[in-house]
């Protein structure tokens, strides 16, 4: 068998990432752009044969993942749901900031939700699990949970998650690398349709 890839998905766009609203628990759609974004991810699935795959219990990473045509696969994977932002649910950044100068979820965490060493905890245990597999794994999961999930991927704290971007419905692959077989890698990063257009 070959060894483990992971095939990581962010939900396609709803109502609150095109806002910028923290959305944690709150269980809201795709909107019919992010159904349109998850459409356009069957192309490159449809010739990968994927031996697990796992999505967020929450709707908008459960019909991502069906709509890019994985959804008769999907098993219910709770540690792939997003941050629980307790208090800041629904808020936007700049207004937490203008109440806490400064704030950042990946070093302050949420007050009422989770802090960054829970989401580390909850990142080791995920990828614990699926470095038990091999072959390929595709993963439908969340904006700020993916970051931190990369980040820990490649042994980086979780403020270090930051620095990185993820658009929705962007596919980012998470593998080893081939000269070195037991040191992890970020493959792909941020990749979608639209992002590779833009870069013609």
């Amino acid at each position: 068998m070959p060894r483990l890839s992971l095939y990581l998905v962010r939900h396609g766009e709803t109502e609150w990432s095109l806002s910028g609203q923290h959305t944690g628990r709150t269980d809201i759609p795709l909107t019919a752009h992010g159904e349109d974004q998850a459409r356009e991810l069957v192309p490159w699935f449809r010739d990968i044969h994927f031996a697990r795959v796992f999505t967020s219990p929450r709707q908008r990473a459960r019909r991502t993942c069906a709509l890019a045509g994985l959804g008769a696969l999907a098993e219910i994977e709770p540690d792939l749901q997003e941050w629980d932002y307790g208090e800041y649910e629904g808020k936007l950044s700049s207004d937490i900031r203008k109440q806490r100068p400064g704030w950042n979820a990946f070093q302050d965490g949420c007050p009422g939700g989770e802090t960054p060493a829970q989401i580390a905890t909850r990142a080791d245990r995920l990828i614990a699990y699926l470095c038990t597999m091999e072959g390929k794994v595709a993963l439908f999961s969340h904006g700020e949970f993916g970051l931190a999930l990369a980040a820990r991927w490649i042994g980086l704290p979780v403020i270090d998650a930051e620095h990185f971007l993820l658009g929705t419905a962007s596919l980012d692959i998470l593998s080893y690398n081939p000269a070195h077989p037991e040191l992890r890698v970020i493959a792909l990063w941020n990749a979608s349709p639209a992002i590779l257009a833009g870069c013609g």
